[in-house]
């Protein structure tokens, strides 16, 4: 799949050079590497019951009381 994709991608976007194929790859790594972070992030026990962004809130606001 990590490989299939890209080269699906450069296939039916009609592109034709290796930087053109580079450029699609790296893209795809970055975007299913960000993918993979969220989903890690939305998995800890910490989110439950939360939206992240109340949860983003809630730690931003713990950590200032901290100081």
């Amino acid at each position: 799949m990590g490989v299939a994709l890209p080269i699906a991608l450069f296939f039916l976007l009609g592109q034709h050079t290796p930087a053109q194929f580079f450029t699609i790859a790296a893209s795809t790594f970055i975007t299913w590497g960000v993918a993979d972070l969220l989903a890690s992030i939305l998995e800890k026990p910490r989110l439950r019951d939360r939206s992240p962004g109340a949860a983003i809130r809630e730690d931003w606001e713990r950590r200032q009381t901290k100081d």
